[in-house]
């Protein structure tokens, strides 16, 4: 037992005691954060615009919005990933994680763009007759009175996008970021010890996501409160 023990604190040491590795992890999961962040805010305004052509009277905005989300939602996002990076922003010097970011926000902006269209369309009819009949625009009742209804029909979805979205930054060690999945796999073959390494990163990934999810389903309490009469 003794034996064992010490073989695990060995190997514990070696992983993340050794060279500060740890601190590897640290930094990953700081890349990982505000790459998502800033993914999220881009497909949330990417998504909107989006959405808000879907269900435009104008064809070639629908068309645009119908093209956009079949190319994104039908092509891997790491595949897109490598593009927008390795060619789209090529030549332009911007740090690794605003271009990722950039990315994920792209392949992000086509799944929010059909939650909010399906919040938009989850809003009754009369709540839009009776903006109009006060004398509202059709751009002043969708601002005003259709989409604060649709966010809270839409809120839970968002952030399960915003959650999935966290996972899926994972690939950016493709483009040579060092993000938290990347720093595990540092490790590991720095140390060519595999259990702890991706372990730890899954750890970490799990006490994120849980705390996210406490967190929005709060929230989404205070949200419904204000349904209930």
């Amino acid at each position: 037992m003794n034996t064992w023990w010490e073989s695990v604190v060995a190997k514990f040491q070696m992983c993340f005691i050794t060279d500060d590795r740890y601190m590897l992890l640290v930094k990953g999961f700081g890349v990982t954060i505000e790459t998502s962040l800033l993914a999220v805010v881009i497909g949330v305004i990417i998504g909107m615009i989006i959405a808000l052509f879907a269900l435009s009277n104008s064809k070639a905005l629908r068309m645009i919005a119908k093209i956009y989300t079949d190319i994104i939602r039908g092509t891997p996002s790491v595949t897109q990933l490598m593009i927008i990076y390795f060619v789209i922003f090529a030549t332009v010097p911007l740090p690794k994680w605003i271009i990722a970011s950039i990315a994920f926000g792209i392949n992000s902006g086509a799944y929010v763009s059909e939650i909010i269209r399906g919040g938009i369309l989850s809003v009754d009819k009369g709540q839009t007759e009776a903006g109009r009949s006060l004398g509202l625009s059709a751009s002043q009742t969708m601002k005003d009175i259709v989409i604060p209804q649709a966010v809270k029909n839409i809120f839970p979805s968002l952030c399960n996008e915003f959650i999935v979205l966290i996972k899926e930054t994972a690939i950016v060690g493709y483009v040579g970021l060092m993000d938290l999945q990347k720093a595990g796999d540092f490790i590991k073959s720095a140390t060519f010890e595999a259990f702890l390494p991706l372990i730890a990163t899954a750890v970490i990934y799990f006490t994120l996501i849980k705390i996210l999810t406490i967190l929005f389903s709060r929230v989404e309490t205070n949200l419904r409160k204000s349904d209930i009469r």
